[in-house]
């Protein structure tokens, strides 16, 4: 990023060194756990995207967060510019909401991303505590007979190389992190499952489903109006179909069904 106090990240999962003090353009969605990451990073503000807003209207949770330690934050509307690209979110992103502390700054909705990431890095904000982690992020279920188990993670970032051939129900946006397809999973699970953040600029939030048919992964998204975004248990009990690629497909997911009962027959023995 060329501009003083202000930091563009593809996702909040990666926060480069001096990521400290700085308003965070960040690309992921606005849940509360990705702002949890912004606010352990000690960012000064952070704009996301707004995922569609979804069900409980959780794409925009950090907004509420921040703004109880009197930090700023906003969030872009989904359909200005591509979830999972800072570069497009920087260029295009269009503000749909904000909070009381960057209102105060100047930030308005209808605002350009850039406009306002200016007026946040100019604001003056109190020092905040950030939060602590979440207490659990990640858990796995595995039932007797069952030919693999279903992995249950806040953020596709908390993969791990022993979740190889599981069933990897992800919290996270299903548009593929800087347009980058090797990003799409990062082991070989036998399916690997996100919410659509609304389908958003270019139905990018589904690109990850291609990507992974190309390596023989089952890949399906949740519609955000059913599953509440970065948060893995409401994805695997609430979540609703809303894409599947090729091989989803030929294991026999449709659009529309419910998730949990899909990925239990697929638990037991779908190959």
């Amino acid at each position: 990023m060329t501009e003083a106090g202000i930091l563009l990240v593809d996702t909040i999962t990666k926060l480069p060194a001096d990521a400290a003090g700085k308003i965070h353009v960040a690309s992921s969605h606005g849940g509360i756990y990705a702002g949890g990451l912004a606010l352990r990073g000690r960012c000064k503000g952070a704009i996301f995207n707004d995922a569609g807003f979804g069900k409980d209207r959780a794409g925009a949770g950090s907004l509420a967060t921040f703004e109880a330690l009197g930090a700023p934050c906003a969030v872009v509307a989904h359909i200005s510019c591509r979830i999972g690209e800072a570069a497009d979110m920087w260029a295009r992103g269009i503000v749909s909401a904000a909070n009381g502390p960057a209102m105060a700054a100047g930030v308005r909705v209808g605002q350009p991303c850039a406009d306002a990431a200016r007026a946040m890095a100019a604001g003056a904000f109190p020092a905040y505590d950030p939060p602590p982690p979440p207490a659990e992020a990640r858990s796995v279920r595995y039932e007797r007979g069952w030919a693999r188990g279903i992995v249950l993670i806040d953020s596709a970032a908390l993969v791990r190389p022993e979740d190889i051939g599981a069933l990897v129900v992800t919290a996270s946006h299903g548009a593929l992190i800087g347009g980058d397809p090797k990003k799409a999973l990062q082991v070989d699970g036998f399916a690997g499952v996100y919410n659509d953040a609304g389908f958003g600029a270019e139905n990018c939030g589904i690109t990850r489903l291609p990507a992974l048919d190309a390596r023989g992964i089952a890949g399906l998204t949740v519609a955000a109006a059913s599953a509440r975004i970065g948060d893995a248990r409401s994805t695997f009990e609430d979540g609703i179909v809303s894409a599947a690629n090729a091989r989803a497909q030929a294991l026999g997911a449709e659009i529309g069904m419910r998730l949990k009962p899909l990925l239990e027959r697929w638990a037991m023995g779908a190959s």
